[in-house]
């Protein structure tokens, strides 16, 4: 047998040794991190945590981006003001107080009251009202509150309100009384009226109190209007079939109004008391007068008189404070002013007045609202709002893009100073210029037909006033 060769044993021997050289240091690495893992656990799964931590935060980080929206912004030479948040909103529990003081049972509110709110919805606003003396107007949203805000505080820079918290529910439109201690909500998932009271504590101090029951449930289609008659005496509500119910103020239905317009739009009560009017898929609005004893009892509804002359279904309509004045717009594009105090009794036909082009309104829903001297009549479709003069007919102002939603109510109040709009979760209320400039056409030509001298200088401090006015907001005309 022949041994193998000298070199080629000494290569196999080194080969072998090579080998067994690299597979120890392997097994020694391997020990050296497991004692290292043994002695340093907290801080490798603090690490870990750390990432787990930072990556929820992160995650939540964007669902909050996620979900908060984004606040519309709007910016004109006539906006007077924007009621929207200035602190970071979120809903309380339990009731909302009002002044401690005695001055609020006046009408006032004081704003050294701690609890007062700078701060406004965070929900999207729905309805709006100004109170019969002015000096509130009232708001709500989704965010299952009522917001009472003082009027006085609209050209400051903070806007304080009172809140009012709807329970288990929200509240749609809102509507003062006739005294201004109380309002009435239309409730969202409750489908039904809520009286919200002004009650004073021991401590002198007030609170809005809802009423142990609310009023019965009797619509049986989505509610489109409600409203309380400033002489006290009803309450009127009106659904988008063809229904409006006239109540009492103990929850009991006096009377119910088939409007035979196919589906109602909208319906109102107007600022005498005496009519309720209502318009829909039909071209016209109708008005009922609503009649009441010597002694204030109910006695019946009967048909009182209608706005014809619209050859489309009618989307909005209003009535002047005074009740002698309309207006309406329509479907065929076109806005119409009424005279409207005649003698119905006698079959005597409302007065068309004016009539104005308006576009929009063929193709898209919209509101209207009618100063308190029925100078400007304000139409509000998607997010504009156009101002009309309607002694001429034409159009003075137009503010584009006002709201990030379509705009779901639009009233002046009621000195007619300030327009107010709601839509997102801001009111922006405007100066109404076109107002000022028709109290100067007006005194103008007043002045050239007035004999005394006393009156003479009446019409003139009217006028200086309007025009002071107009200079004030950049609007005077040379």
């Amino acid at each position: 047998m022949e041994l193998p060769q000298m070199p080629e044993l000494m290569g196999l021997s080194l080969l072998v040794g090579l080998l067994a050289l690299v597979a120890t240091a392997a097994v020694a690495r391997g020990w050296l991190r497991t004692e290292e893992d043994k002695a340093n656990p907290p801080v490798r799964q603090k690490a870990n945590e750390s990432k787990k931590s930072g990556s929820k935060k992160q995650k939540q980080n964007q669902r909050v981006r996620k979900e908060k929206p984004q606040q519309h912004t709007f910016t004109h030479r006539l906006l007077a003001a924007a009621l929207k948040v200035l602190g970071t909103p979120g809903y309380c529990d339990g009731e909302t107080l009002l002044t401690s003081h005695s001055e609020l049972g006046r009408g006032d509110l004081d704003p050294r009251e701690e609890n007062l709110e700078i701060q406004s919805h965070s929900g999207n606003i729905s309805c709006m009202d100004f109170s019969s003396n002015g000096k509130y107007l009232a708001t709500c949203a989704d965010d299952r509150t009522v917001r009472i805000w003082s009027t006085k505080d609209f050209l400051q820079r903070e806007h304080r309100s009172m809140r009012a918290n709807v329970e288990l529910d929200h509240a749609t439109l809102v509507r003062f009384s006739p005294d201004c201690r109380a309002f009435i909500v239309w409730l969202a998932n409750g489908d039904t009226l809520r009286v919200f009271k002004m009650t004073k504590r021991e401590d002198g101090s007030f609170t809005f109190t809802a009423t142990p029951e609310d009023f019965p449930k009797k619509h049986k289609a989505p509610i489109v209007n409600i409203g309380i008659a400033d002489t006290g005496k009803f309450i009127m509500t009106a659904s988008s079939d063809t229904t409006v119910l006239i109540w009492n103020l103990k929850g009991q239905v006096l009377s119910t109004i088939n409007t035979n317009q196919m589906n109602n739009a909208h319906a109102v009560i107007s600022p005498c008391s005496r009519f309720v009017g209502s318009c829909g898929f039909t071209p016209d609005v109708k008005v009922w007068e609503i009649c009441f004893g010597k002694k204030g009892e109910f006695q019946e509804v009967l048909r009182a008189f209608e706005l014809k002359g619209h050859s489309a279904s009618v989307h909005f309509f209003a009535f002047s404070n005074d009740s002698r004045r309309m207006a309406s717009v329509s479907k065929d594009g076109t806005w119409k002013l009424w005279d409207t105090d005649v003698e119905y009794k006698k079959q005597q036909d409302p007065y068309l007045l004016r009539t104005g082009r308006f576009e929009e309104a063929c193709t898209m829903p919209c509101r209207l609202a009618l100063s308190p001297d029925t100078h400007v009549l304000a139409l509000a479709s998607g997010t504009s709002i156009h101002l009309f003069n309607t002694r001429r007919g034409e159009k003075e102002e137009c503010f584009e893009s006002v709201h990030g939603e379509c705009i779901a109510d639009l009233t002046f109040d009621i000195t007619g100073r300030f327009l107010a709009s709601c839509g997102d979760r801001a009111v922006r209320l405007f100066h109404n210029t076109p107002g000022h400039r028709a109290v100067v056409e007006e005194m103008q030509g007043l002045l050239k037909r007035a004999s005394s001298e006393s009156t003479r200088q009446r019409l003139q401090q009217q006028l200086t006033q309007a025009q002071e006015a107009l200079k004030s907001l950049g609007a005077l005309k040379k």
